[in-house]
């Protein structure tokens, strides 16, 4: 009547109970973008159930596993499923504890937007990724949400790493969709921080190792093999073998412990020769008559 609505529609929850399935069960081609992401597959039927309830978006979900009591919280990629049934990622299986075919309970949920969260890697692997943060934040880029307590799985230069969500703010579930976030990583599972006296021990090994393989060579020392198959002649055999005696070069003693150095002999080019030119010299050219010497003219 007066051109606005005087009472507000109130979302109502979406509560309902549907058989779960990994992503590996999903007709069709396989899908890494749910496997490596925190979304599941719905039923179009949930979709019809959503719009008519007044949900706010983002959709978020509340999964839960009634036998064992375990929560998990997650988005929706894409309401294609068969009906009474929703596909997961395998790692959001393992955290629910459910098998193919269980029944996991799901429900609306609205969570507030993530500022901070710690993760630990299970692996101390981890460690070699040049730039953790990045990598991690390029695999969130498939995650909705976060709930502490969770064990997320992400893929990195064909190989898996797991990592624990220790600690989410402000809640013990986020939403990550859009929002400025602060990661930390605690240290990982089965890691030790290096002895530096072993360190030291190992490098004064590896030293006199190295001066002791440098006190002399021998030269064509090796096995050889005929191409024809047949067994080489052992006339040289008797032979001793000829030492020749190497040179141990000056030790750098500003080298550092991880740093290869590698030494070039530069040689300096030669100067260039500069040619001088000649002076140049007005009407200086030889001329020719187009008349034969002693015609008349």
């Amino acid at each position: 009547m007066f051109g606005f609505n005087m009472f507000p529609i109130i979302a109502r929850p979406f509560s309902t109970e549907f058989y779960c399935f990994s992503v590996a069960m999903l007709p069709g081609n396989e899908r890494e973008d749910v496997e490596r992401g925190g979304k599941i597959i719905m039923p179009p039927s949930a979709l019809d159930h959503l719009t008519r309830l007044n949900i706010s978006y983002p959709m978020l979900f509340k999964l839960n596993n009634p036998k064992l009591d375990r929560i998990t919280h997650c988005g929706v990629l894409e309401f294609v499923a068969d009906e009474g049934k929703v596909y997961l990622p395998h790692w959001m299986m393992h955290n629910l504890m459910l098998d193919e075919g269980d029944v996991v309970h799901i429900e609306s949920a609205n969570l507030p937007v993530a500022t901070f969260s710690r993760f630990q890697p299970h692996s101390p692997d981890f460690l070699d990724i040049s730039n953790p943060k990045a990598v991690l934040e390029n695999c969130l880029r498939n995650f909705a949400c976060l709930t502490t307590g969770d064990v997320v799985n992400i893929k990195y230069n064909t190989k898996d790493y797991e990592l624990s969500v220790l600690e989410t703010q402000p809640g013990n579930a986020v939403s990550i969709i859009e929002c400025d976030m602060n990661v930390e990583f605690a240290p990982p599972l089965g890691y030790q921080d290096p002895d530096p006296e072993k360190n030291k021990n190992d490098t004064a090994e590896g030293s006199n190792d190295q001066l002791a393989a440098c006190s002399g060579f021998y030269p064509f020392t090796g096995q050889g093999h005929r191409l024809d198959g047949k067994q080489k002649k052992d006339s040289d055999e008797d032979l001793p073998p000829i030492k020749i005696p190497t040179r141990v070069g000056i030790p750098d003693y500003n080298w550092k412990i991880g740093t290869i150095n590698f030494m070039r002999n530069v040689r300096k080019p030669d100067p260039p020769k500069i040619e001088k030119k000649e002076e140049f010299e007005a009407f200086s050219g030889k001329g020719h008559k187009l008349a034969k010497a002693g015609a008349s003219t």
